[in-house]
């Protein structure tokens, strides 16, 4: 089998909340296997270190500010990674928040800015990214999912209606381009051993939980999910489109 079929040089992939967490390691997974890679986020800082990391490794990189609850944001910031790179192969949809309370305490400014930012940020950026993906007749859309988007945990509310909405919104616009060159998926991760989860990941009560839930009987380690990103976003997987695939250490095959 040729290494052609997970090669991305030449291709551009736009990476939101590419500064942290699993954003981080789709921006970096995609710089790997030879693509260009537009950082997104809210932090410069942030983004000046991913991408000289990126730079670093030999590729093309470069921070752009963008706020996915704004539609102005979002237009500024495909507008500027397209002045710059010229094209955007690859999305990666990524950008979340999250809020732990039972749903009768739950606020309604934090469920507005969860749905806002995990639902309707992949949403609006797709909407901006896909017009010229159409006119080329080529593109990957990858959304982040989570397994909550499948199964369900207590004080989960909006995350987890959030990211059932983001897989089935990954369904319908799999089905709308299917024909027009391109292919929507959706990654549906458990628990992975970032900064963003450290204040879980040391709660001794939930560390077990998740590590006797999981199959496995671990967390994943962020170089697992560098492979699942780069099969999306390569040739190999272009009979592939409104899936989501999850690595979950076997959670949801209970």
């Amino acid at each position: 089998m040729s290494t052609a079929l997970f090669d991305l040089t030449g291709k551009t992939a736009m990476v939101t909340g590419g500064t942290r967490g699993l954003g981080e390691v789709s921006a970096m997974a995609l710089a790997k296997a030879g693509a260009d890679v537009a950082v997104c986020g809210r932090s410069q800082e942030d983004l000046d270190r991913v991408s000289a990391a990126i730079s670093d490794l030999g590729g093309r990189s470069r921070g752009f500010f963008l706020d996915v609850t704004s539609k102005e944001s979002i237009r500024k910031g495909v507008d500027e990674i397209l002045q710059q790179f010229g094209k955007i192969d690859i999305l990666v949809n990524n950008a979340g928040v999250n809020h732990r309370v039972p749903v009768l305490e739950f606020p309604e400014d934090m469920w507005d800015l969860i749905i806002s930012t995990n639902l309707k940020g992949y949403f609006l950026v797709t909407q901006a990214v896909v017009p010229q993906m159409l006119e080329r007749g080529y593109g990957k859309v990858i959304n982040m999912g989570s397994i909550l988007g499948t199964v369900a945990l207590p004080m989960q509310a909006a995350y987890a209606s959030s990211k059932g909405g983001v897989h089935q919104l990954t369904k319908v616009m799999a089905l709308e381009w299917a024909k027009q060159g391109i292919t929507v998926n959706a990654i549906g991760p458990t628990y992975f051993e970032t900064e963003l989860v450290s204040q879980i990941r040391n709660d001794p009560e939930r560390f077990n939980f998740i590590n006797e839930r999981t199959p496995m009987g671990r967390w994943g380690y962020p170089s697992e999910l560098e492979g699942i990103v780069i099969f999306l976003a390569a040739h190999a997987s272009d009979f592939i489109t409104g899936q989501t695939i999850h690595i979950d250490g076997g959670w949801t095959a209970w």
